[in-house]
């Protein structure tokens, strides 16, 4: 392989701004439902504060370490620090502009108001008054900033008030400084009476308008908003460790005083007051960011989601129940008769929930055997099936990422509840994060012991099962069983991995399993053979893979890429990658199921994972790739990728230099395809239901207690 040339790669951190950008422009979209729009802008915060808690954090810490290494792309640490702030000040202004300018005048003509201080009827204004004298001014804590004294604990992403006072009193000393933050445990928006629809003010602007009940015996001059992003990124150093679980959690409060990487501010704030907390904060200037727009967006999703204004929302696409359960059997019956693939949201997660639910409650299943990235906490329903499975006496082995981001401290709360009703609880793997998502189940039968099996690639959290795309399959075919015990057998004891008949597993397996998939279809074209290559993942940015998929296009493979966030791969580059396409789909559902499909000669192979095609998905975690091999749904799957290259409604097509166009004009009737999958497996279902076979009985749904 030739040397790398950083011309033939994108720069991984402006390529997921431009993903975000992408974010962004649903939420600009006049055709986007007005309340998904609304969701759309906070998402963009929401994602861009990530952002910098984990990848700019990580950059600021290779420069102060004076890493100078260039990425593939040819850009040092340093470099790419500059590149990202002027772009991503680029794209808060373009969201500050679409909610003053466009999204609170929309929501105002469907009768929803965010009201301003000084727009406040008189009533309304009583009913803050009161509402703050009961509610809320018993939770502010004021902490005056003393001159050369430490600074207060400043919680990340929280929302504060910089105030500056004067003392009434003539001979007292000069201006002093104190922070209120703004309540976090009370809604940031405060509904207000109103004649006619609903209204609403910011809690931060209540607070603002009441600051001198705080501060008897001064005169508030000056009072701002301001919030502050921390380096988030847990360095855990598992080496020689003998207890894991309080390592994570001593890190967890290492974080909450972590570095400051980025602060907010109200554009305004006097020199003084900004340079107080510049000081305090210790934070660099080129950290500082002034805005107009609400600092803290994030209550605004509880507009989004109020009850009621269907109309201002995508038409409902309820998840589809497939008729093959809607039978008076077990689901192990049914799992026995051949593989099923559900394709969520379309498809309910609700099988899979039965599945657990199943195997905790089924008297003849001895063993279930789990890995659990991100769940919904102590309500998921995996969760507590597998408690009672635990406590009905079952062997449950349970392999809990800790570190799944954010999710950390909610992972611990569950976890140690499985542990208390008799789980086996395998807190991580030292070195690697778990991300494999699959569940093995053993059961007594007849015949023998049969072993039942799901993969996925998405977590088994019922919540984001109804907006994640994702793929999984429920299987009983004994190669499966055999690779998933041995898949547990390896992370569980000490032994090696197994030479798996279907299972393909990272970091062990996976980079050179993907390298050779790709390396036979170039051995195919070279041999005047069929060949193709149509991949779907969140990113792909892993040099190597990239630098294969560059050799299939100069053997003339036509390579389909859909790649929803980063994409570090040059597509459409004359001599380089003139054979590649890559487009990029942002809709209703977060794409994030990841396919694989490899034309093999005319002999299609169809593959699913839990991993994207990155250094630490193949090299850093434990991932599972599987195949799809019953025919009819390797079928279903490979045309619901090829569904994804036809959009040209949502879809863009990245361009060789990084930018993205819409892959259509909008017009009416444009291919839609996250509601074209719907509509495809609605009027499927419909088909069977009217033409059932002999032995099929449908079944009154009820109610899944427990």
């Amino acid at each position: 392989m030739s040397p790398r040339r950083p011309a033939e790669f994108l720069n991984r951190e402006l390529s997921w701004l431009a993903f975000n950008a992408r974010v962004l422009e649903e939420a600009e979209d006049a055709g986007t439902p007005l309340l998904e729009r609304l969701r759309f802008y906070c998402i963009f915060h929401s994602n861009l504060d990530e952002f910098f808690m984990v990848r700019v954090a990580s950059l600021m810490r290779k420069v102060e370490e004076g890493d100078r290494r260039p990425d593939p792309a040819g850009l040092p640490p340093a470099e790419q620090l500059e590149l990202i702030r002027s772009r991503a000040a680029e794209l808060a202004g373009r969201a500050e502009n679409l909610y003053y300018n466009e999204l609170l005048p929309a929501l105002a003509r469907e009768g929803i108001r965010i009201l301003e201080a000084d727009g406040l009827a008189a009533e309304q204004k009583a009913y803050l008054d009161d509402c703050f004298e009961r509610e809320i001014f018993p939770v502010l804590t004021p902490v005056a900033l003393r001159e050369g004294g430490a600074f207060p604990y400043i919680a990340g992403l929280a929302l504060y008030l910089a105030v500056r006072l004067v003392p009434d009193s003539e001979g007292e000393p000069g201006a002093r400084l104190a922070v209120v933050q703004v309540p976090a445990g009370l809604p940031g928006l405060v509904r207000l009476p109103a004649a006619d629809g609903r209204s609403y003010c910011w809690l931060s602007d209540a607070v603002r308008g009441r600051l001198a009940g705080l501060f008897r015996g001064y005169r508030v001059v000056e009072a701002g908003a301001f919030r502050l992003t921390r380096d988030s990124e847990l360095e855990l150093d598992d080496e020689g460790s003998d207890d894991y679980l309080r390592m994570l959690e001593s890190g967890l409060k290492q974080r909450k005083r972590a570095r400051s990487v980025r602060l907010q501010y109200e554009r305004g704030l006097s020199p003084h007051l900004l340079a107080g907390l510049q000081q305090g904060l210790e934070v660099e200037d080129r950290a500082l960011v002034a805005g107009r727009g609400p600092l803290d967006p994030r209550p605004l999703m509880g507009i989004a989601d109020m009850a009621g204004f269907g109309h201002l929302r995508f038409a409902p696409q309820p998840p589809l129940r497939p008729p093959v359960f809607e039978q008076r059997r077990s689901i192990f019956e049914i799992i026995r008769e051949g593989d099923i693939v559900l394709h969520h949201p379309y498809d309910s997660f609700e099988p899979v929930i039965d599945f657990i639910r199943s195997a905790a409650d089924d008297p003849d299943v001895l063993a279930v055997k789990q890995t659990l990235y991100r769940t919904s906490g102590l309500a998921s329903p995996v969760v507590a099936a597998l408690i009672r499975a635990a406590e009905a006496g079952k062997q449950v082995t349970v392999l809990v990422e800790l570190t799944a981001r954010f999710d950390e401290e909610r992972n611990i709360s569950w976890a140690r509840h499985l542990e208390e009703a008799g789980a086996h609880v395998i807190y991580g793997v030292a070195g690697l994060k778990v991300h494999a998502k699959i569940a093995l189940v053993v059961r007594r039968e007849a015949d023998g012991i049969r072993r039942y099996v799901h993969l996925g690639t998405g977590n088994y959290n019922e919540r984001t099962a109804r907006v994640y795309t994702d793929i999984g399959l429920l299987t009983a075919a004994e190669e499966f069983g055999a690779d998933a015990s041995g898949f547990f057998n390896t992370i569980t004891g000490y032994s090696e991995p197994p030479a798996f008949s279907r299972l393909v597993m990272a970091p062990h397996q996976m980079r050179q399993a993907v390298l050779g998939l790709i390396r036979r279809e170039i051995d195919r074209a070279r041999a005047g053979q069929s060949a193709g290559i149509a991949a779907k993942m969140n990113s792909l940015v892993d040099p190597e893979i990239i630098e294969e998929l560059y050799r299939a296009s100069g053997a003339g493979i036509r390579v389909r890429l859909n790649v929803r966030g980063i994409c570090c791969l040059r597509p459409g580059v004359r001599g380089l990658s003139e054979n590649i396409r890559v487009v990029s789909i942002v809709d209703r559902y977060l794409e994030h199921s990841r396919v694989f499909l490899f034309d093999n000669g005319g002999a299609p192979e169809v593959y699913v994972s839990s991993a994207d095609w990155m250094p630490r998905n193949l090299d850093r975690r434990i991932e599972l790739m599987f195949p799809i091999l019953q025919e009819d749904w390797k079928r279903r799957v490979a045309a619901h990728l090829e569904a994804q290259f036809r959009d040209d409604c949502k879809a863009r097509v990245l361009g060789a230099d990084g930018t993205y166009e819409r892959a259509g004009a909008r017009r009416p009737g444009a291919f839609r395809v996250q509601e074209e999958i719907y509509r495809r497996l609605s009027a499927e279902y419909d088909e069977v239901r009217r033409t059932p076979p002999v032995r099929f009985v449908p079944l009154e749904r009820k109610e899944n207690k427990g």
